[in-house]
This record gives C-alpha cells, sequence and structure tokens, in this order.
C-alpha cells in the first residue's frame, strides 16, 4: 500500500494493505485515489520546495545577465538585446514542441532531462561569461574568441530557457492540477502560494546579486549562479521525486490528446486512394482521386505538432484573454533586462537595481495574498487574473500543448521588445522604447474586455449603478 494513500472503489475504500496490495496500481484507472490531508500537506510542501530552489536560480541568471552582457560590452545595449532575442525567439519558436514532448513523454523522464538539461546550460553560460569578464575585449584568440563565448552564452541561455519551459509546463500545469484534484478547492490555493515563491525569489534573488555586484564584484555574481545549479539540482529532483513516488497517477501516461484537430491516419487515405485509382474509369473519378489527395496533402500539415497545437489552443475559450495576457510580455517597463542595462548605464548601482525590483515585486506578491479572498466573490473572469483561467479551464489531455503555445505566444511579445531594442541600441533613445510599450499594454487592456464582454455577455452590472444612484 502506497504510503498515505488509499483506494477507493466502487465497494468502499480498502483498509488492508494486503487488499490494497493485491489490487495494486491497475485499480487507479477503475477507482479514486484519496490522499489524506496530511500526506497531500507534505507533497505539497515538496513542490514549494522544488519551485523554491527552482526559481531562485533562475530570477539570479535573469536579473545578472543583462547587466553582465553590459559590461562585457558598455555604452550598448546590443548584445543585451541579442541575449534576449534568441532566448525569446526560441521560446517562440519551439514552445508548441516542447509541449508536445511533455504530453508525449512519461512525467518523471521529462522532469529528468529537463531538469538536468536546464541546470547544465545555465552553468556552461555562467562559466562562458566569466571568461569575458576575465579578459573584456581581449579574449585570448582575439575577435573570434569573442564571438565564440558570446555565442555559448546566447545558446546555452535559450537551451536552459527551453528546458525551463519543460519544468513549467509539466509540474506548475500538470503536476500541481493533478495532487489539488484530490482536495477540491485547493487549487487556487496552491497556484497563489507557488506565485508567491516566484515573486519572492523575484523581490530577493536580484537584491543578493544586486549588493554581491556592487560590494563583490560581477565576476563574483557570475560564478554564485554557476555555483548554484550545480548544487541545487540533486535537492530538487529528490523533492520532485518524492512527489512522483507518492502519487501513483502521476506514474500514469496523460490521457490523449482530443483527436477532434487530427488529421485522418496518413496510411488509411494513401489506401483508400490507391483503390480508387484502380478503380477509376472516368474524368470525374480522377478529379475525385486529386481532390482527395489534396486533402491528404491539407491533413499532413495540420498533423504537424507545430500547427495542431496552434489549432488547439484557438479553440480554447480563453484564447483571447491569454492573447492579452502575452501582449503584455511586449514592454520595457517591467524591469526586464532593458530597463535595468539602461539605468546600469545611467550610473545606477546594481544593488540599487535590485532593490528596485524587490518593491516592484513586492506588490506582486501582495496582490497573490488578496486573490484568493477576492476570486472567492468575484470568480476569475471578473478578478481578470489569466494564469489561473488558463490552469482551470484547459482539459487535462492539452494543458502541455496549450501551455507550450501560451509560453511561445509571451516569448514572441518579448522577441518583438528585443527587436526593438536591436533597432534602438542607444540608451539615449529609450523613452521611444517606453511609447511603444504603453501602446501595446492598452491594446491588452481592450483585448481582455473584449473576452470579458464575451464570457460575461456584459461589462458592467447597470442595474446596479443606477440603483445605487
Amino acid at each position: 500500500m502506497v504510503s498515505g494513500v488509499e483506494f477507493r472503489s466502487s465497494s468502499g475504500v480498502l483498509d488492508s494493505g494486503v487488499e490494497a496490495q493485491s489490487s495494486g496500481l491497475n485499480n487507479v484507472d477503475t477507482g479514486t485515489i484519496i490522499i489524506n490531508r496530511k500526506e497531500l500537506d507534505r507533497l505539497v510542501r515538496c513542490l514549494y520546495g522544488s519551485h523554491f530552489l527552482s526559481r531562485w536560480g533562475d530570477r539570479m541568471w535573469e536579473f545578472a545577465v543583462s547587466l553582465l552582457m553590459l559590461h562585457v560590452w558598455p555604452n550598448s545595449l546590443l548584445l543585451v538585446a541579442v541575449y534576449g532575442l534568441v532566448e525569446a525567439a526560441s521560446v517562440a519558436a519551439f514552445g508548441v514542441v516542447i509541449g508536445e514532448l511533455v504530453d508525449k513523454f512519461p512525467r518523471l523522464k521529462v522532469v529528468q532531462i529537463a531538469l538536468g538539461v536546464q541546470n547544465s546550460s545555465i552553468v556552461v553560460a555562467a562559466v562562458a561569461t566569466v571568461v569575458l569578464l576575465l579578459h573584456p575585449g581581449a579574449v585570448l584568440g582575439g575577435f573570434g574568441a569573442f564571438v565564440t563565448l558570446v555565442i555559448l552564452v546566447n545558446t546555452f541561455g535559450a537551451i536552459g530557457a527551453l528546458s525551463g519551459l519543460a519544468m513549467d509546463v509539466v509540474v506548475e500545469r500538470d503536476w500541481v492540477v493533478v495532487i489539488a484534484e484530490q482536495a477540491p478547492g485547493s487549487l487556487t490555493h496552491i497556484n497563489s502560494v507557488m506565485r508567491r515563491i516566484d515573486l519572492s525569489c523575484k523581490l530577493l534573488a536580484p537584491v543578493a546579486v544586486g549588493f554581491l555586484m556592487s560590494y563583490a564584484s560581477m565576476l563574483a555574481s557570475a560564478v554564485l549562479i554557476a555555483v548554484w545549479n550545480v548544487s541545487s539540482v540533486g535537492l530538487e529532483y529528490g523533492l520532485l521525486y518524492i512527489v512522483y513516488t507518492a502519487v501513483p497517477i502521476l506514474q500514469q501516461k496523460s490521457p490523449s490528446r482530443n483527436t477532434k484537430l487530427e488529421s485522418p491516419d496518413a496510411e488509411e487515405l494513401a489506401i483508400n486512394l490507391e483503390a480508387k485509382e484502380i478503380e477509376m474509369h472516368s474524368t470525374a473519378q480522377e478529379a475525385q482521386v486529386q481532390t482527395e489527395v489534396g486533402n491528404l496533402s491539407t491533413g499532413a500539415i495540420l498533423h504537424l505538432p507545430f500547427i495542431k497545437g496552434w489549432l488547439t489552443y484557438m479553440h480554447q475559450e480563453a484564447m483571447l484573454a491569454g492573447l492579452a495576457l502575452a501582449l503584455l510580455y511586449f514592454t520595457v517597463l517591467s524591469f526586464g533586462s532593458f530597463m535595468t542595462a539602461v539605468l546600469d548605464w545611467r550610473g545606477v548601482p546594481p544593488y540599487v537595481l535590485g532593490l528596485a525590483r524587490a518593491v516592484a515585486a513586492l506588490v506582486g506578491i501582495l496582490a497573490t495574498v488578496v486573490y484568493p479572498s477576492v476570486h472567492a466573490r468575484l470568480q476569475t473572469v471578473r478578478t481578470g487574473v489569466w494564469s489561473i483561467w488558463l490552469q482551470e479551464s484547459v482539459p487535462e489531455a492539452e494543458r502541455g500543448v496549450v501551455g507550450g503555445v501560451q509560453k511561445s505566444l509571451q516569448s514572441l511579445m518579448d522577441m518583438l521588445t528585443y527587436i526593438v531594442g536591436l533597432v534602438i541600441s542607444n540608451p539615449k533613445d529609450f523613452g521611444t522604447s517606453i511609447r511603444i510599450s504603453f501602446m501595446v499594454v492598452f491594446t491588452a487592456a481592450a483585448l481582455y474586455t473584449v473576452h470579458v464582454y464575451r464570457v460575461r455577455g456584459h461589462l458592467f452590472h447597470l442595474d446596479v449603478l443606477f440603483r445605487a444612484r
């Protein structure tokens, strides 16, 4: 009998360890798994611990990389923009494929591969940055070696981002939902705590790195990031493995995706077409076969993971809300790489930048504290929290691909920000980027308003407003 787990069949709870063991995990498909509250709390704490380790490393690198690139090539946002563009373009291009792979492969195998690749990639990128900092502008081997190191930083940074995407999809959009199903009504609370951990890391990690950069050196911060990723990977995996072994449902493969959007089987169509070719005796029959050949080609295209994933996303009820969320990533006003680099160029010390980002993150943390009570009164649409809406309204079999498409959209918008940075690479012209960002955020607000109207049929309760008068 799995510790902390009871199996409930149609005849009742299997109390005896012998009965549970004899029934095995085969009863998982036909019965309901019930995890007692104490065990569930322990597993959720393991998820929180793993999430903290992952997010702390992510937030350190996210804050440091723009400052490190600016110091490698001072007085220009070029390297900052190139790094951000490569990372965002990679996620935008391969995010759907990552989501497809998450849906197809066993959950634990995805975690093993993604976690190992993510941490090792950031280690390589950090080490390459250390070499660039040790020999700024004069890397041994000349300009060719300099370019090679920059390519290494960008390439492995992008690989780390893709691996992080896989971890986000499989853990936050799948494991969390499955575990929350053991205690109905707990999903909102677990998501809020996960978000609070993320924002806490966003608050504290930049402060720690900023003080290290200000009072030690840029080099020390790059070394710290490499050491963190090497030392934390084992503990992070261990915590997730505890959760995996304690929840038998996670050991099952995710259900097959809805096949409504999938094309007909290519082999079956080919056999049918061959039979029709043998039988055809007229021009009309030839035309019919040619039409079916065209349908086969179209079906093959629609069957591609990239196209199929986007079609699945487009059929989601919350598509407009997701698009509005993605547009918010097309901004330079979120204390991201550009704003951090520009303020550093203006002479603001790294520790001050870290503290400023901490204040911004603190506002987000307060929102996660307020959200559960507001959500209980106003529900998701009125509250306007897109991330919760997308976890709650997507079928289990499509969570991976929908999450991958959403991440791709967000990265696409992020990528457009860096393209603007490449065009406007002089820090003196940062005001133009600010004006562009304002227009995009306004568009996001308009799209979400349309989404609310489509779901609710109205924006305001006019009768309540008139009654208030």
